[in-house]
C-alpha cells in the first residue's frame, strides 16, 4: 500500500486513521481541516476533532504533510512534495500546484532581509479558465 509505505518512510504507526487521512490529501490534492473531519467521519464516525487535529500536527511534525496558508481562507493541507507555488481562483475557489523552484527568490529575499528563512509559501490568485469563459 502505497500510502502506508509513506507514513513508515516517516517513522510514523500506520494506523487505519492515518492511512484514511493521507488518502484524503492525495485524492483532493489540497484539503481544509473541516473537510477532511466530514470525509474522514463518513468512515470512523468516532473520530473526533481533537485526534484529527493531533494526527495532523504529527503529520506537520515529521515533514509528511504542509500547510497551504490562503488570505482569507482556513488554512490547507496537502502532502509534502516537490517545490511549488499554488494558484488559486478568486472565483470557483479552485486551488492548484504550479512548478516554482522558490531558491533564487529565497536567496534574494535572505541576503536583502538579513533573516534565516525557515518556509516559503506562495499564493497567486486570479480567476481560472474556466471561470474566465462564463
Amino acid at each position: 500500500m502505497k500510502h502506508e509505505h509513506l507514513l513508515k518512510s516517516h517513522q510514523l504507526k500506520a494506523t487505519p486513521q492515518r492511512i484514511a487521512i493521507i488518502e484524503l490529501m492525495y485524492h483532493t490534492g489540497h484539503i481544509s481541516i473541516d473537510d477532511l473531519y466530514s470525509a474522514i467521519r463518513k468512515k470512523f464516525s468516532s473520530i473526533s476533532l481533537a485526534t484529527l487535529y493531533k494526527n495532523v500536527h504529527t503529520m506537520l511534525d515529521v515533514s509528511l504533510i504542509r500547510e497551504v496558508k490562503i488570505p482569507g481562507q482556513k488554512t490547507k493541507y496537502e502532502i509534502e512534495k516537490e517545490s511549488h507555488a499554488h494558484v488559486m481562483c478568486k472565483t470557483c475557489g479552485e486551488l492548484k500546484d504550479v512548478p516554482f523552484n522558490p531558491l533564487v527568490l529565497l536567496q534574494d529575499t535572505t541576503r536583502m532581509s538579513q533573516y534565516v528563512a525557515e518556509e516559503i509559501s506562495i499564493v497567486i490568485s486570479g480567476v481560472c479558465p474556466s471561470c474566465q469563459k462564463k
